[in-house]
């Protein structure tokens, strides 16, 4: 069975930092491509950063310099090291899998979420100004 699950977020302060985790079971995760995604209060989820099997990673706008994204295939885990944050990083980020070998980023941008087989249940970050 598989299992995505996130934990590590908080409430900080502007300027703040947090780094999120996904653990992960059920499915042979160094060779999944995989993503973060969040959604802010009324808006439509997006995508942050994928990272691949082969550790190439692509990010959005707004979060380069600031986010890193990363694995440990040892673990089977995720991370989303997430620096300088802002008020507008505030939602529930999300953590997904792409397991079929398809890219999940083209060129330095993540793809569509729909292409993410399976789905953590996500963990919230909220940044005060």
């Amino acid at each position: 069975q598989v299992a995505l699950v996130e934990s590590g977020g908080g409430s900080v302060q502007a300027g703040g930092s947090l780094r999120l985790s996904c653990t992960t079971s059920g499915f042979i995760y160094s060779r999944a491509c995989m993503g973060w995604f969040r959604r802010g209060s009324g808006k439509q989820r997006e995508a942050v950063a994928a990272i691949d099997s082969e550790d190439t990673t692509a990010y959005k706008d707004s979060v380069k310099g600031r986010f890193i994204i990363a694995r440990d295939n040892a673990e089977n885990t995720l991370y989303l090291q997430m620096n300088s944050l802002e008020p507008e990083d505030t939602g529930m980020y999300y953590c997904a899998a792409e397991v079929t070998g398809r890219d999940c980023y083209s060129g330095s941008k993540v793809r569509s979420e729909a292409l993410f087989n399976y789905w953590g249940q996500g963990t919230q970050v909220t940044v005060s100004s």
